[in-house]
């Protein structure tokens, strides 16, 4: 007899989670040594393999390009192990001996992960890699469009792990790829925590879970080219940004936004470097395109080049051209371009002031990619400042292509993958998710003034109140 797909995937989620409990109750007996062992061999395994795996994404899923891939499977190995490699994440955290407070580690458990058709094998190992650098167990739901590649992928970070020493079931992944699998997977009464990234219904289907999540929203950022700046390095750092991956990573920009004495000039740098500038016509008929009857973008447009996306769209372009731009003035539903676009395609506002600029910022983010990422290019600290403090976002990003800088790959941000947007955002993280988000803390606090076995009630109260009361005149205590 022939077993439903869906009812197989749900078995499996569970077999899944059991094992991976399983794994998970040795991991969190393992030395820091030993789970460095294991994330090290991990990343250098991952890098030995970061072309195979980038090409087979490419083939696979029709999206990005192949050496853009391998960028980001090098940056989710070696740049993501070496940002962790020195984390203390087994333990005792911190010893505050004056205030008698201790910091102990403590592992999530067990990790369900959804894998992004977008990056769907860098994803892999740098989830792997903050997942069992905490002590953590990690089972993978890998998109449909992307399973081959996810597979292989996990097949890799798994022998890798467990020939370093941790257990099987360590790293696992679903083979069947299916919504009622996943759902199985992230309700598992074994699964203690659910790393979501993904489109918008993945995510919410995690936070509906009733498990804790960390998820993330919608990336949307507009890009500020102040006066101050230096235009040619700025369309420079866009441009590497937009065409990075054929615009896939959720950092990257998805519009332009300039004052209007600025308009001339960043038009015609723009122009020079490779960004075609659309008529009203030629922007209309790409619209179509991008967005599906349901508000969804449209995975044909996904990670394709601009040359690609005018031809699907029927208009010619210089053959040079690397970015699409389209004139917008609004932000809302009915203005695709004022919305998230994972490919290279830019919207361009123009606006009266800097008070106007900033207020269509919000506008826009407040539409889609609160929480998310802003990018802006200037000089002056005074602007940078002014904007720093009012713009919705969990990433603000100065003189930097922002796929890059948003991720850690041109900042000092944590490199992740995975960037929680906060609460504006609908994320329960706004940070550039790492190993010490896959932990909990336990607190061990010792009694501030010991005590005689014979202190009465009345007493007690007495002698804290003027605790408070001493500290209250201390406020550097506080």
């Amino acid at each position: 007899m022939e077993l439903d797909k869906d009812l197989l995937a749900r078995q499996e989620a569970r077999a899944l989670a059991k094992g991976a409990k399983n794994a998970q109750l040795r991991l969190r007996t393992f030395s820091q040594a030993q789970l460095d062992a294991v994330c090290q061999a991990v990343a250098k395994a991952f890098y030995d393999h970061a072309v195979e795996l980038a090409e087979l994404a490419v083939r696979e899923t029709g999206f990005g390009n192949a050496e853009d891939k391998i960028t980001k499977n090098r940056f989710a190995s070696r740049r993501v192990w070496e940002a962790v490699a020195d984390m203390k994440t087994v333990g005792v955290l911190k010893e505050d001996e004056e205030n008698k407070l201790w910091e102990v580690a403590v592992p999530k458990g067990v990790i369900a992960a959804i894998v992004p058709s977008t990056n769907p094998t860098s994803t892999i190992c740098y989830k792997a890699i903050i997942a069992l650098k905490a002590g953590n167990a990690i089972v993978f739901s890998p998109h449909p469009k992307a399973l081959s590649c996810t597979l292989r992928a996990v097949k890799i970070v798994a022998q890798a792990a467990e020939a370093a020493g941790a257990p099987a079931g360590s790293v696992g992944c679903l083979t069947i790829p299916s919504m009622d699998g996943t759902r199985e997977l992230m309700g598992a009464k074994e699964v203690n925590l659910i790393l979501a990234t993904g489109g918008p219904a993945m995510v919410k289907s995690a936070y509906s879970s009733g498990k804790p999540a960390i998820g993330v929203g919608a990336g949307n950022g507009p890009a500020y080219i102040h006066s101050s700046a230096d235009v040619s390095l700025a369309l420079k750092q866009i441009m590497t940004s937009k065409t990075f991956d054929n615009g896939t990573v959720c950092a990257s920009e998805q519009s332009i936004i300039v004052e209007k004495t600025m308009e001339d000039r960043v038009r015609q740098e723009a122009k020079r470097q490779g960004f075609y500038f659309m008529s009203t016509d030629e922007a209309g008929k790409l619209a179509k395109l991008l967005f599906r009857p349901n508000g969804t973008l449209s995975p044909e447009v996904v990670g394709r080049n601009a040359l690609a996306l005018a031809k699907m769209a029927g208009f010619p372009v210089p053959h040079d051209t690397k970015v699409l731009v389209a004139r917008e003035e609004e932000a809302g539903p009915t203005r695709p371009y004022s919305m998230e676009k994972l490919c290279p395609v830019l919207a361009f506002y123009v606006m009266e002031s800097e008070d106007a600029v900033l207020r269509k910022v919000v506008e826009v983010l407040t539409h889609e990619g609160a929480g998310h990422t802003f990018a802006i290019h200037a000089t002056d600290m005074a602007v940078i400042r002014k904007f720093a403090l009012e713009v919705p976002v969990s990433r603000f990003l100065v003189n930097t292509p922002a796929a890059l800088g948003g991720i850690g790959a041109a900042t000092h941000l944590f490199p992740a993958l995975t960037l929680g947007c906060g609460s504006v955002g609908g994320s329960s993280s706004s940070n550039n998710i790492s190993p010490m988000d896959l932990l909990d803390i336990r607190r061990v606090a010792w009694g501030i003034q010991e005590q005689e076995h014979q202190t009465q009630p009345n007493d007690l109260v007495e002698i804290i109140t003027a605790k408070i009361l001493e500290r209250l005149h201390k406020p550097d205590k506080l």
